[in-house]
């Protein structure tokens, strides 16, 4: 099977770690930046990497760039390059384009012009961080729109021994567990019958009030 090939344009510290994470993956990559100084520092550690400018786009045809199944583009502050590489990243006929966004006003700009998919790393890390701060029980946080989640919830003595149906969560608070996660173990699409032990991480996918609605009311009672 060949490996899945990336571009990753912007290699700060967002950037980087997806290069870093690609890589520990198996996926080719290349890892692209106007400093030479952080191309020097992912020479090693990219599949390849390369000192150039992304709102060039004969620079861009050069590098061969629509041949990689997936363009990231990392960009930090400058909003204008962000833009400017995403519409040549579109003209140029790139399959899928992922795109880190400064706010709201920048994620409806790309979005108008193509992009595939929007980011926002240090605002769903932000609202990752509160959700764990606020509940010792939730674990971790996965944004699926606006409104919706998936979360990990870890079971406390207060859920404990009961099954999923004597919880009736689906009927009381509007979200479904979708899997469980027992030590090394995964249930899938749990049986209404199965009983949640002590320790067990539940999946839970719903509305965000309906989920922390959960949490408050029925992990705490």
């Amino acid at each position: 099977m060949m490996k899945k090939e990336f571009a990753v344009i912007g290699l700060g510290r967002f950037g980087g770690s997806i290069v870093r994470e690609l890589m520990n993956q198996g996926a080719q990559v290349m890892a692209i930046d106007r400093s030479t100084e952080r191309v020097d520092e992912f020479a090693t550690i990219a599949t390849q990497a390369v000192a150039a400018d992304s709102t060039d786009e004969s620079v861009l045809n050069s590098l061969g760039i629509r041949n990689f199944e997936h363009v990231i583009v990392a960009i930090g502050e400058n909003i204008q390059a962000s833009i400017l590489t995403t519409i040549i990243l579109k003209e140029i006929g790139v399959q899928q384009i992922t795109v880190k966004a400064q706010n709201d006003y920048h994620e409806k700009v790309l979005r108008k012009i193509g992009a595939d998919f929007v980011v926002h790393p240090e605002r769903d890390m932000g609202i990752r961080i509160a959700n764990n701060m606020l509940s010792n029980t939730v674990l971790d946080y996965l944004e699926l729109s606006d409104e919706h989640s998936i979360m990990e919830i870890k079971a406390n003595d207060v859920i404990a021994g009961y099954s999923i149906i004597d919880l009736d969560i689906r009927a009381k608070y509007g979200i479904n567990i979708v899997g469980i996660k027992r030590g090394a173990d995964i249930i899938v699409s749990p049986q209404a019958s199965e009983r949640i032990l002590l320790g067990d991480i539940m999946l839970v996918i719903g509305a965000d009030v309906d989920i922390n609605r959960f949490v408050k009311k029925a992990m705490n009672d």
